[in-house]
C-alpha cells in the first residue's frame, strides 16, 4: 500500500495536527519539520508532494507506539536485530494494533464498520511470523478497509454530517 496514504489516513483517524506529528517523530529521535510533514500528507498530483519512504513510515509508527503506550521497558524489550525487514502491510497493521492497544474484538468491530468480512483465524494469520505455516500476507484491500473503518470509528460525526 502507498505509505503516504497510510500516513494520511492515520492522521485523519487519530485527529493529529502537524505539530503533534513532529512530536511523535521526536519520540524516536527523528527531527522533521512541519513543512516536510505537510509534503508527506499531500496527494501525488499536488505541488510540494514528498514520497513517504518505508523508513519514515516505520519511524512514525514506532513514535506512535511510544506516544500512545509510553516507552518500552528496556528489561522486557527484545534485543534489536540487525536484519532490517522491509515494511509491509502486515507490519503496518501490527504496529497500529500495538499503538492503539487493539484486541481481536476491536479489530473485528473496525472491520465491520468498514463492511469488510473476515474470520478471526484470518485476522490472527496477519500477525504471525512470516515463516509460520498459518502466516498470511495482508493485502492492500484489507489494510485500506481497516484504515477506513478506523477513520469511521474515531470520527463518526463528521461522516454523518457529510451525508446530510
Amino acid at each position: 500500500m502507498i505509505n503516504n496514504l497510510v500516513l494520511r489516513r492515520l492522521r485523519y483517524a487519530l485527529n493529529l495536527r502537524e505539530a503533534s506529528m513532529v512530536e511523535i517523530f521526536k519520540l524516536v529521535d527523528v527531527t522533521i519539520k512541519a513543512t516536510t510533514i505537510s509534503g508527506l500528507l499531500k496527494r501525488e498530483q499536488q505541488d510540494g508532494f514528498i514520497e513517504c519512504s518505508d523508513v519514515v513510515l516505520e519511524q512514525f509508527l514506532d513514535g506512535l507506539i511510544i506516544s500512545k503506550r509510553g516507552p518500552a521497558d528496556p528489561a522486557k524489550a527484545p534485543a534489536p536485530s540487525n536484519a532490517k525487514v522491509r515494511i509491509n502491510n502486515n507490519l503496518i497493521l501490527k504496529k497500529i494494533r500495538v499503538a492503539l492497544e487493539l484486541r481481536e474484538e476491536h479489530l473485528s468491530e473496525i472491520m465491520q464498520i468498514a463492511d469488510f468480512k473476515f474470520s478471526k483465524s484470518e485476522m490472527s494469520a496477519f500477525f504471525r511470523k512470516p515463516g509460520s505455516r498459518q502466516y498470511k500476507p495482508c493485502g492492500d484491500q484489507m489494510l485500506r478497509n481497516f484504515l477506513i473503518g478506523l477513520c469511521e470509528k474515531n470520527r463518526p460525526a463528521e461522516k454523518k454530517a457529510e451525508s446530510k
